[in-house]
């Protein structure tokens, strides 16, 4: 009995390759399977439309800074020990409830940033950007692939009232054209991303500077280090949450 089945999925314009998908499906290892396929453009609409109108809760981190959006206003924010900040998502990742966002902001706390050079490598919603300026950063580089972070960020920033903040469209290629050195370098990406740009990062950070790493599982841990390692980055701090976990290194050079 013949069994149809559909697998819907999505790659972003620009990376897709006719040529290299017909090779892959002419060459299918699983004998005796026809495979077909139809390829549209998706809707550029913002599909998380009735999540970002209901918003989501304040978020508390380590009694450091509290995090909400315009719906959702705490009375903590009328705590002056309290960094506040205001994020309207539109579509970006990066409210501060996912573990790898809380864990980069508490430790941003825990580096001097003051008259310092930030970069955020995949900036999402602009959250380490903002926390970054609002603790002293004298000017923050920031950076993302997808067009609705860029958007994003631009707007959160001028809700919490930072002009400090350059943003960029696009990976890590945006570096090259910068001649800056940065004190601080956070990135909150994936393991196979974060592998890929290390050499990057290290180009681009200032003697003595700091490179915080997320967005990866604790058994992730490993490759990672030695990477750095072989970049001449020193570990100086870790931690994990719910199995995701944070990186901290120091420039030898």
């Amino acid at each position: 009995e013949d069994v149809m089945s559909t697998v819907t999925g999505y790659v972003q314009t620009q990376n897709f390759n006719k040529e290299v998908l017909d090779e892959c499906l002419n060459n299918f290892p699983i004998d005796d399977i026809q495979i077909t396929y139809n390829v549209e453009d998706a809707e550029d609409k913002n599909w998380n439309a009735a999540w970002e109108e209901q918003g989501f809760k304040p978020i508390l981190i380590e009694n450091k800074c509290i995090i909400h959006d315009k719906n959702n206003v705490p009375q903590l924010v009328k705590d002056e020990n309290l960094l506040n900040i205001t994020i309207d998502t539109e579509q970006a990742f990066g409210t501060g409830n996912h573990e790898t966002t809380y864990m980069i902001i508490n430790e941003l706390f825990n580096t001097e940033l003051k008259d310092k050079l930030f970069l955020d490598c995949g900036c999402g919603t602009g959250i380490l950007s903002i926390v970054a300026s609002k603790l002293g950063a004298k000017a923050v580089t920031a950076y993302d692939i997808d067009e609705w972070s860029v958007r994003n960020t631009t707007h959160n920033c001028t809700l919490n009232n930072v002009e400090n903040v350059s943003v960029l469209l696009g990976d890590s290629n945006v570096l090259k054209d910068i001649k800056d050195k940065y004190d601080v370098i956070t990135a909150n990406i994936n393991r196979t991303i974060l592998l890929a740009d290390m050499h990057m990062f290290k180009q681009k950070m200032s003697a003595g500077a700091v490179l915080i790493f997320s967005g990866f599982y604790t058994s992730d841990t490993e490759i990672l280090v030695e990477k750095a390692k072989s970049l001449k980055l020193t570990l100086i701090d870790n931690n994990s949450k719910n199995d995701w976990c944070m990186l901290k290194f120091k420039n030898l050079d």
